[in-house]
């Protein structure tokens, strides 16, 4: 009951992350490639590097490092596309970024994952055909957003707000599901998994943002190729693990996501207030 109420909400958040997207996005992201080439760069090449190494330096169990590694390889959501509009960053480059990433994660995600697993200290069989599998059917309520977009901009908005309250019940439902059968889940972890969180998260933000800057990329470009870099899709990361693993281990895999996704709006907001301030003291508009 608890994975089809997942699915269904999940569906539904994708829905509406399709029905903000058009066409011409994929033609603006065609035309400005230095933006969405550091911000894949930073997404797929940085990330999950950076999860490898704080899991192995803050000694996390190998069940949570590949929870981790998942979070750092993760696609961004629209989420990020949110938080750049009130930054002042560049919304539609945010938008092209997301849709870049979402279409690149089918092949980047599983291979990650693969890669790094190899690195850890206990053998554990990834299952990638599976993973694979549910990145696709997480995309495909995108193209019918996209779909209903094009038929009925009314219908696509109303469609994206009902996306955006759903990618909030799936953080409030798998919270209290999962708080349900483990009443300590949150009391009881550990100090290495906050401070995981916390330093993948900001680590996002600053590798996103100055790898953009020392390329050449203007202020308000570089805000939004930080945002993108340091907020990552969750509900496909909690999704995927619930689909994908056994759930004998559902339990220790999901506590660090759950985590993260309640942190990062947090952490969001903070470097969303900042950034404001930077484009103010720019004179930006």
């Amino acid at each position: 009951m608890e994975q089809a109420g997942l699915a269904i909400m999940i569906f539904v958040l994708m829905l509406g992350m399709g029905a903000t997207l058009s066409p011409s996005d994929f033609g603006r992201a065609l035309k400005r490639p230095k933006g969405i080439l550091i911000g894949m760069v930073s997404q797929f090449g940085v990330m999950p590097l950076l999860a490898f190494l704080i899991a192995r330096a803050l000694g996390l169990p190998d069940l949570v490092a590949i929870s981790l590694i998942m979070v750092g390889a993760t696609p961004g959501g629209t989420t990020s596309n949110l938080f750049t509009h009130f930054s002042r960053g560049d919304l539609s480059l945010s938008i092209s970024m997301t849709v870049a990433s979402s279409l690149a994660a089918i092949v980047m995600m599983p291979l990650l994952v693969g890669i790094y697993v190899t690195s850890l200290d206990t053998p554990i069989e990834v299952p990638l055909a599976k993973i694979i599998a549910s990145i696709v059917i997480v995309l495909i309520p995108v193209g019918i957003g996209m779909g209903i977009r094009q038929r009925s901009e009314s219908a696509a908005r109303r469609l994206e707000k009902l996306g955006s309250v759903f990618g909030i019940l799936i953080i409030v439902f798998l919270i209290i599901s999962f708080t349900i059968r483990e009443l300590n889940l949150f009391a009881s972890t550990s100090g290495a998994i906050y401070a995981s969180v916390t330093l993948i998260s900001f680590g996002g933000f600053i590798i996103g943002y100055w790898g953009s800057r020392m390329t050449g990329l203007s202020p308000k470009t570089a805000r939004t190729v930080s945002l993108e870099t340091g907020i990552q899709n969750t509900p496909i990361t909690m999704g995927i693990i619930l689909v994908s693993f056994p759930e004998a281990n559902h339990a220790e895999m999901m506590t660090l996501p759950l985590i993260y996704a309640l942190s990062i709006v947090i952490f969001s907001c903070l470097v969303t207030l900042v950034y404001r301030r930077i484009s103010n003291g720019n004179g930006e508009g």
